[in-house]
C-alpha cells in the first residue's frame, strides 16, 4: 500500500505541473454564425443564398451569471487556445479530486482507529 500511496503523490504532483502549464483560461464555447442582411438583390437573398459572415461569437456562464461577446475574426485563435486550456484545466482538477479522495482514504486505512475519551467522574 505504501507503493501505491507515493504512486498516487507522484501523479498528483504532475497535474500540478500541467496546471502550472496553462496561462490563458476562458470558459464557454465558441459559435460560428452566417446571417442574412435586409437589402433586397443582395447576395444573401440569391438561389442559393451566400449569407454574410462567419461572424463569430463567445457564449459562456461565470459566477451564475451568462453572457455572450462577439469575436473578431483575427482573435480566434487566441479564444480557442483559452477555451481548450480551460477545459484541461476542469479535467485535470477533477483528476487531482479523484486521486487526493482515494489517498485520503488509503492513509485514514493506515491510521491506527482513534481512542475513545474516557470518562472522568
Amino acid at each position: 500500500m505504501p507503493s501505491r500511496i507515493q504512486a498516487l503523490r507522484d501523479q498528483i504532483t504532475g497535474i500540478k505541473r500541467e496546471l502550472m502549464q496553462l496561462e490563458v483560461l476562458r470558459p464557454g464555447s465558441l459559435s460560428r454564425q452566417f446571417n442574412v442582411c435586409g437589402s433586397p438583390g443582395c447576395r444573401c437573398k440569391a438561389s442559393p443564398p451566400q449569407k454574410h459572415g462567419p461572424y463569430y461569437h463567445l457564449s459562456y456562464t461565470r459566477n451564475g451569471r451568462g453572457g455572450t461577446r462577439s469575436i473578431p475574426k483575427a482573435n480566434v485563435p487566441a479564444i480557442r487556445v483559452a477555451l481548450t486550456n480551460y477545459t484541461r484545466l476542469k479535467r485535470l482538477v477533477d483528476r487531482w479530486i479523484d486521486l487526493a479522495t482515494e489517498l485520503s482514504d488509503l492513509e485514514f486505512e493506515q491510521r491506527p482507529p482513534a481512542r475513545k475519551p474516557t470518562k472522568r467522574a
